[in-house]
This record gives structure tokens, C-alpha cells and sequence, in this order.
């Protein structure tokens, strides 16, 4: 049985203050386990895109629990979080978050600038990552000129070049057409599939949600329902 990568324990968020205060989330529980896609689902404003922030250590919770491999996060120094972040965590958004002017090579080599890697290394590990999207031609292209689906492709090699083990897809075909949000998908769950990698998706897009293995349903702060791949709630 694979074990929990992500344990989220009665968590609680909230936003503002007296008469102007959001309440995001309400205590939700989530267990995720290593290897398996799961697609957080609610409409604008649930507490989905919430509930993948804390999870990915990108903010803090009110209240409750975050476990990462069985650590509480809370005891995790600021350098053992950005590592996470870093080099266990890919993040793939449909806001695309590239430099429009620098090239295509040098946005998917960022998070290993940041880790301390060696021009050289960087360099090849970012073309594997990019031959992989096949994206290899337009390394040298400044992001500026990629259409909508290549830019998501980019985002997708950005967020492989450290083989991460959890990849957080927020909205990831949000922005693209129908067809291009299809080749999208394939891509990410091709990655779950033979590489192993946790797949953590926040949509509101049904019948991308019901590709994953297990859909957990979010509404108000408070957990609807959880679905496994059969369709079975728990």
C-alpha cells in the first residue's frame, strides 16, 4: 500500500478581520498518497486553490495540521521548506508565471538557478525537460511568441527539470482551448502514470476531475464528498 505524502489534519484559513473576515477553510482533513492523482474540486471561491497553497507549503494554515512524508510542517525550518518547494514540489498554473522576454530555456531552468546548479548541468537537464514536451526547437525562443498551449508545456518542463514527486496543477487547461487543454491533460497524467509522480489538481472542470483516481469535493471550507476513480464516496 503506498503511503501518505500529504496529511492535512482539520486545517483552517482565514482571511481579514471582524465584520470583513473569509472564512476559507472550516477544518478539512486530506490524505494523499504517494503516486495517486487526485483532483480538489469546487466552484470560485470553495477553498480549493486555499487548500493547495497550505498544501504545498506556500502559506500557512490558522489552525490544524500539515504533514509532509510523515513530518509535521510546522517543525520544518525555512530551508527545508524552500527545498521542498524547490526540488520535491512542481507547480503548474494556468497564469503561466514565465518571463515574457527571456527565453524559453532559461524560465525552465529557474528553479535549478535557484537550487545552486552549475550552468552547464542546468542547461542539459532543462533540454531533457524540454525534448520531453517536445519543446526542444523553441528553447531559444523568448516566451513573449509561444502560443497559449506551448507556454503551458513550458510551465509543465519547468516544473519536471527537478523531478519533483508531487506536481500541484491549479486550473492547469484554464486558459487553452478545448484541444489544447486535452494535449495538456494527457501530458500530466502520462507523468503521473509512468513516472510515479503525485498529481494534485484544483479544478472546477468536471470531466478533467474525473480523470484522476480519487475527486474530493470542496464547498464553502468544508468538504462535500470524496470519489474514487469507480466513483465510490467515502
Amino acid at each position: 500500500m503506498n503511503s501518505a505524502v500529504l496529511v492535512a489534519n482539520e486545517i483552517r484559513k482565514s482571511y481579514g478581520h471582524g465584520s470583513s473576515r473569509f472564512d476559507a477553510l472550516k477544518g478539512v482533513s486530506l490524505r494523499i498518497l504517494e503516486g495517486e492523482s487526485i483532483a480538489i474540486v469546487g466552484k470560485s471561491g470553495s477553498g480549493k486553490s486555499t487548500l493547495m497553497h497550505l498544501l504545498a507549503l506556500l502559506d500557512d494554515p490558522d489552525g490544524g495540521q500539515i504533514l509532509v512524508e510523515g513530518s509535521d510542517a510546522k517543525t520544518l525550518s525555512a530551508r527545508e521548506i524552500n527545498r521542498l518547494r524547490n526540488q520535491d514540489f512542481g507547480f503548474v498554473f494556468q497564469q503561466f508565471f514565465l518571463t515574457p522576454n527571456a527565453t524559453v530555456l532559461d524560465n525552465v531552468v529557474l528553479p535549478l538557478k535557484i537550487a545552486g546548479v552549475g550552468p552547464k548541468e542546468r542547461n542539459a537537464r532543462g533540454m531533457a525537460a524540454l525534448e520531453q514536451l517536445e519543446l526542444a526547437d523553441k528553447a531559444k525562443s523568448k516566451a513573449i511568441n509561444l502560443s497559449g498551449g506551448q507556454k503551458q508545456r513550458v510551465v509543465i518542463a519547468r516544473a519536471l527539470v527537478n523531478n519533483p514527486k508531487v506536481i500541484f496543477a491549479d486550473e492547469p487547461t484554464g486558459n487553452l482551448d478545448t484541444a489544447t487543454g486535452a494535449v495538456v491533460e494527457d501530458i500530466l497524467f502520462a507523468l503521473n502514470k509512468e513516472k510515479g509522480i503525485t498529481l494534485i489538481i484544483v479544478t472546477h472542470d468536471i470531466e478533467l476531475a474525473a480523470r484522476c483516481d480519487r475527486r474530493f469535493f470542496i464547498r464553502d471550507g468544508v468538504e462535500e464528498t470524496t470519489t474514487n476513480v469507480e466513483g465510490v464516496t467515502s
